[in-house]
């Protein structure tokens, strides 16, 4: 019996051994093969349209899915570079072989910033003639919000349209913490610092409700005024339309003004044959975005270089990690101090699409950020979020450029400690007793309730920080502090809104924050444009993918829809120490 069981495991070894030799072995070739496609051009043929399917993840920068294609957990994970597809659509303008763009999208995950700035870059694609028809089943909000700065909008015969305003939706933890007897200690400083209400309450304070109001009806008004100047129907038309829930199918879409057409998919495609002008019995010529991409270089011959440097996500100590959206303190602060650094580079161009995070950490990136304005131009780029630590960043800028939709400010500061010692003793009988020298020994624990001196010490630091972020505030944007103070307390505002209130300079994309950078640099248009941090590469990318899909996989079939929920609890392990934080986390439909 021995000797079988010793047999048996030194099989299973054995079988272990040869999987992940295969397994290796198979990721070589697959990177090999790859590597050489990657090398190949792209060959584009006359009379071509450009096919944009935008139903994927919008992210700040490219990030290839080295499992594409491939039968295996993770391979249907789609993302989109926003930088990247800007820069194709751009190319596509000047290249006589695209006649036009076929835009399909239905639910973008992007924020209407990420949209607005591809948008943008539609109406310029447009401006030499070319055309965009968009086509799609189904389409949200923020799909039709896009779809809108095309020539054409073409909706299925059957198919749906959301037309009928936003809601910004909050989930509150309070119930569950009641009934698992976890209780939130919380200490924050500004009346609409609302990141701590979920822990709290069931429900919104009025300062909140205030805000997100205040947020909600200025993207929609935005929204609203470009979609009648592109449609040609009066915005108090797309108010009552909107308001009143009018678009109850396809008909009532052509009805109304907001689409051309009705067509199945073969008649659209006879209309993109009409507008080839080739046969019925012809092929459309179709370049999906992926291929095209590899069909052009963006290399540019020059000694000057505007450093783009990207922070995208929530702002953590430690390593950026792209995948998982989090800006590295340490990883950003190496960019950017290398970029000052290097003579070549002109001016800097800072991305920043971050609800924020740590406030140490925020402050590091910021002295670095400052060190560089003292060297060079340093223009800040905001996308979708730049709010608390991702105004931080922004603040020790040149110049600030926003979109009108870009959620920023929210000045202010919070922290949370869990006292888990109810929960530890009844749920789980699980009790804890110390000993200690002083009376802060142990400060920072979640066995015990702080004691009232341990949460004034708390509260003390956290009113230095806020003191610190405005301070800091008032001389970047060369303000007295008490004016700071008006627009701080934690409050969000939209772009439009920040420009109002003078904590934003330009509205604009991020084109416009290049010129600036340009401009300031005084290199007039002899420059190339260069992105940090680098990519990781293709073996590094296809085993980052490979575990955290397969990871994520698992815990979706395990938990299944309370997945979101899970997520949710998972965040509270990024909340050490005291976050410069957006005030909530927000979902837009």
């Amino acid at each position: 019996m021995s000797f079988g069981r010793a047999f048996f495991a030194s099989c299973l070894g054995t079988l272990a051994a040869l999987a992940v030799l295969f397994f290796l072995t198979f990721i070589f070739f697959v990177s090999l093969i790859s590597g050489l496609s990657e090398d190949k051009k792209v060959a584009v043929a006359e009379n071509s349209v450009l096919h944009l399917e935008l139903d994927a993840q919008i992210t700040e920068m490219q990030q290839e899915n080295p499992l594409a294609g491939l039968p295996i957990p993770g391979a249907e994970v789609r993302k989109i570079g926003l930088l990247q597809l800007k820069q194709a659509i751009a190319h596509a303008k000047d290249d006589d072989n695209i006649r036009g763009i076929f835009l399909e999208v239905g639910q973008p995950m992007a924020g209407f910033s990420s949209l607005e700035e591809i948008r943008t870059s539609l109406i310029d694609f447009r401006q030499n003639g070319k055309w965009v028809v968009a086509y799609n089943e189904v389409m949200s909000e923020g799909a039709y919000y896009l779809a809108s700065a095309a020539d054409e909008i073409y909706l299925n015969p059957q198919g749906e349209l959301e037309f009928n305003g936003l809601t910004i939706s909050i989930g509150f933890f309070k119930k569950l913490f009641d009934k698992l007897e976890i209780h939130p200690q919380i200490f924050r400083v500004g009346e609409f610092k609302s990141a701590v209400e979920p822990f709290l309450m069931e429900k919104m304070s009025p300062e909140n409700r205030l805000q997100l109001t205040a947020l909600a009806d200025g993207i929609n008004d935005y929204m609203l005024t470009r979609i009648a100047e592109s449609r040609g129907v009066d915005k108090q038309r797309l108010e009552e339309i909107s308001d009143n829930m009018l678009v109850r199918n396809a008909d009532a879409a052509v009805d109304l003004g907001l689409v051309d057409s009705l067509l199945y998919i073969d008649e659209f495609t006879t209309l993109l044959k009409n507008k080839l002008g080739i046969g019925v019995d012809d092929k459309v010529s179709l370049v999906p975005y992926n291929r095209y991409r590899k069909s052009f270089s963006t290399y540019k011959k020059s000694d000057n270089e505007i450093a783009v440097i990207v922070a995208d996500g929530t702002i953590m100590p430690g390593d950026g990690n792209q995948n998982d959206q989090v800006i590295g303190a340490d990883t950003f602060v190496e960019e950017i101090r290398k970029a000052r650094k290097d003579d070549d580079i002109k001016a800097i161009v800072l991305r920043v699409n971050s609800p924020g995070g740590e406030f140490v950490s925020s402050d590091m990136m910021w002295r670095e950020i400052e060190l560089a304005g003292q060297a060079k131009p340093v223009i800040a780029s905001m996308g979708d979020y730049a709010a608390s630590g991702g105004y931080y960043l922004s603040m020790a800028c040149d110049t600030i450029v926003a979109q009108p939709h870009t959620i920023t400010g929210s000045i202010g500061i919070f922290g949370i400690m869990f006292d888990l010692s109810d929960f530890l003793g009844d749920k789980l009988g699980i009790t804890f007793d110390e000993v200690r020298t002083g009376d802060f020994g142990d400060t920072y624990t979640v066995t015990r309730p702080l004691t009232e001196a341990e949460k004034n010490f708390i509260q003390r630091n956290l009113d230095d920080y806020y003191n610190t972020f405005t301070t800091k505030a008032a001389e970047g944007r060369d303000v007295a502090h008490e004016e700071i103070q008006k627009v701080a307390s934690g409050r969000v505002w939209t772009g439009q809104q920040a420009l109002e209130r003078n904590l934003v300079d330009v509205l604009g994309g991020f084109n416009d924050a290049v010129e600036i950078a340009a401009e300031k640099a005084g290199v007039g248009d002899d420059y190339k444009v260069r992105y940090y941090p680098t990519p990781k590469n293709f073996l590094e990318e296809i085993l980052a993918n490979l575990e955290e899909n397969t990871q994520a996989k698992a815990m979706k079939s395990g938990l299944g829809e309370i997945y979101p929920w899970y997520k949710q609890v998972q965040k509270l392990r990024q909340y050490h120490g005291a976050q410069a934080r957006m005030p909530f986390e927000m979902e837009i439909r």
